[in-house]
């Protein structure tokens, strides 16, 4: 992989980016799927608080006005360091305030190298169940971690320079495998004595976790994992950081290291199925009357008052169908007119990318006859809420777009074919909760077995 520094600010396309930052090439430090044990730092209640009082859901689903309601919770919520901008403060104070947390014992780091087994529940329903550790990197072209997204150079930016202040890991990313074996023993075993953590969240779900620390449990995991391989769910913008922080600690010499694996959660699909829904986009520059003109001329459109029974359409179409909102109707669209479809998807992907509908959305609509540049700025994002996409671009003035969810099986044959999903194409979850456990990237620190 070339200069790290040189890839975050050479101005490549999200695909360039993403190969290269993904990798084909050196540091290659590892063979086969490795999830490791590490010493775990954590919040100590009787100091920070409340568990559901200083964590927080993945850091890109915080928006200002959630933002400001963590950081009105407590002092010690992770946002102050995951997220420090909110609190108008910069990455080296937060790593600084981490560093602070932990000589105040608001944060302890853990006695020896454990996995850690999480689980997120609704009610008695257990929704996700997986294990957090130290996943090895690995280089795309090794078939061993599978990204299904591209990604952006500007986050990767913004996420290398926290966690290289913080020298840490803060949140973990989701993969998901296909597995059903041995180390699905070791999850059972652990989840059957009491749990180190036990709170209920705002988001709804009871969320628990385990620790695992018998060396011969992590050896029986070691060998199970050695031939799976993963796809990852969500997370990666963190596993790009990942990738890129190796990248520069190898080219200063620093030599393998606990830079050489990033903190996550892995979870057996076969026994907790991943739920997959949408990413809805919203385009504040985009007038709806102008959208709704300009898609009415590629796509048959249909009106509708109520959302709930537009919703409801929506999910019964068949082939790519998008809702458009943000004035004071909302518009259905579906049955794309196929000599413009024909025109507009890049002929070099496989027939299945360009069934996608985030493909269309993006290559038919946002960037054919919208005109729409891909970027941060001109496109938002809101997962898994039509509702709020819809109230966010009437705020605005802008458009949203609706989109049912991509199916799973897709997802898995694209990315087992080589090929990526549009970007926020997918919304895996239930999503980690940030702050149950981090982990410390000091070569001769407390990570280290």
């Amino acid at each position: 992989m070339p200069s790290v520094d040189d890839d975050l600010s050479s101005g490549l396309d999200p695909e360039e980016f993403s190969a290269r930052v993904f990798g084909t090439a050196a540091p290659r430090t590892g063979a086969g799927l490795e999830l490791a044990p590490f010493r775990g730092v954590r919040f100590v209640p009787e100091v920070a608080g409340d568990p559901a009082s200083v964590t927080m859901p993945p850091y890109d689903l915080i928006d200002e006005a959630a933002a400001l309601r963590l950081l009105a919770e407590g002092g010690h919520n992770i946002i102050r360091l995951n997220l420090p901008r909110a609190a108008g403060e910069t990455y080296d104070a937060a790593g600084r305030r981490l560093r602070r947390w932990l000589d105040r014992g608001a944060l302890a780091v853990d006695p020896e190298p454990a996995l850690y087994v999480y689980e997120a529940a609704r009610g008695g329903t257990v929704l996700q169940r997986g294990l957090i550790g130290g996943l090895g990197l690995r280089a795309e072209s090794d078939g061993v971690v599978l990204p299904h997204e591209n990604v952006f150079p500007g986050p990767v930016r913004d996420r290398l320079a926290l966690m290289a202040a913080a020298n840490a890991n803060l949140e973990p990313i989701f993969l998901v495998y296909e597995g059903g074996g041995d180390a699905a023993g070791v999850v059972d075993g652990a989840v059957a004595g009491a749990p180190l953590m036990e709170f209920d969240a705002d988001d709804g779900l009871t969320h628990r976790l385990w620790r695992v620390t018998d060396p011969g449990l992590h050896a029986r995991v070691a060998a199970d994992l050695r031939g799976k391989q993963a796809l990852i769910a969500d997370g990666h913008h963190r596993y790009a950081t990942y990738r890129a922080l190796q990248a520069r600690r190898h080219a200063a010499g620093d030599g393998p290291g606990p830079w050489d694996a990033g903190l996550a959660l892995l979870v057996d699909s076969t026994r907790y199925p991943p739920h997959l829904g949408a990413i809805h986009r919203v385009l504040p520059g985009l007038r709806p009357d102008v959208a709704l003109d300009k898609a009415g001329q590629v796509f048959t459109v249909t009106g509708f008052a109520a959302e709930d029974a537009a919703l409801d359409a929506l999910a019964r179409a068949e082939g790519p169908a998008f809702l458009l909102g943000g004035g004071d109707s909302l518009h259905l669209l579906t049955r794309p007119d196929p000599d413009a479809l024909r025109e507009a998807m890049p002929p070099e992907h496989s027939p299945r990318w360009r069934a996608l509908d985030t493909a269309v959305l993006d290559h038919l609509l946002i960037g054919g006859v919208w005109g729409v540049p891909e970027n941060e700025n001109a496109i938002e994002v809101v997962h898994d809420d039509p509702s709020a996409a819809i109230a966010r671009a009437r705020h605005s003035g802008g458009t949203a777009v609706i989109l049912n969810p991509l199916k799973v099986e897709d997802v898995l044959a694209v990315a087992g074919g080589g090929e990526r999903v549009p970007r926020k194409s997918t919304s895996f979850g239930p999503k980690p909760r940030t702050g149950l456990v981090l982990r410390l990237l000091d070569r001769d620190g407390p990570q280290e077995p």
